[in-house]
């Protein structure tokens, strides 16, 4: 209840009122404090920006790699320790990159390319194998080897694109099992000896296999002209 007001003594003829429980400090009261009224830390802000820079620079590491990439493959790296991807990136040719990236990331690298047809394997935990080589099956091996010695045959490939296709996962060991290109060089070598039937039947081979045939055709024709002179 509020204290009675009253007067002090003056020698005016005024009186100054005044309240006991303002004049006097009640050890009873905790002063409030004004920390309610100080802004917040931007913290949240500065992590989203920070979140939102690191996601637009892994779309663009994933555009950097799909140049001049012959295949983009998805493998399953569930309960893969940070030890096996060490080693699994050591086993790998130099020109095959792994790369962990989320699968909203790489979708929307691929957005409007022929990558695109890689979408059916856009889920679970997806690491990606860039191929910048001819060598498919050379750059396969090392994963399916890492998978036996490792017993992790669970984290196998999702999925991959080669030449505008999609591969599924059972349909991988057709691209591990595609001639190479000394065996290409070999078959091309092979039909032009032969009737016209069997260049025809060489040249109707996959893209990859006749475009490696006419790079062969072209060094045999360079190296007769130079035996010629």
């Amino acid at each position: 209840m509020e204290a009675a007001l009253f007067s002090l003594p003056s020698s005016s003829s005024h009186s100054y009122p005044f309240s006991v429980k303002s004049h006097f400090n009640n050890p009873f009261i905790i002063p409030q404090s004004n920390s309610h009224l100080k802004p917040k830390p931007r913290t949240l802000t500065i992590r989203s920006a920070i979140s939102r820079t690191k996601k637009e620079e892994t779309v663009e590491t994933v555009k950097q790699q799909l140049e001049d990439c012959y295949l983009l493959a998805g493998i399953s790296y569930k309960g893969l320790t940070v030890k096996q991807f060490q080693d699994l990136r050591a086993q790998l040719p130099e020109t095959t990159k792994l790369l962990v990236a989320k699968n909203t990331l790489v979708l929307k690298a691929i957005e409007g390319t022929k990558w695109e047809a890689l979408k059916p394997c856009m889920k679970g935990m997806n690491a990606w194998l860039f191929v910048h080589s001819e060598e498919i099956p050379a750059a396969l091996k090392p994963y399916r080897t890492f998978l036996r010695e490792k017993k992790l045959e669970e984290n196998d490939f999702t999925g991959g694109v080669f030449e505008g296709k999609f591969y599924g996962p059972d349909e991988f060991k057709v691209l591990e099992n595609l001639p190479t290109r000394d065996e290409i060089y070999a078959q091309l070598l092979g039909s032009l000896k032969g009737p016209a039937s069997a260049v025809v039947g060489t040249i109707q081979a996959p893209a990859r296999n006749l475009v490696m045939v006419l790079k062969a055709y072209v060094k045999k024709l360079e190296e007769e002209e130079g035996g010629n002179q």
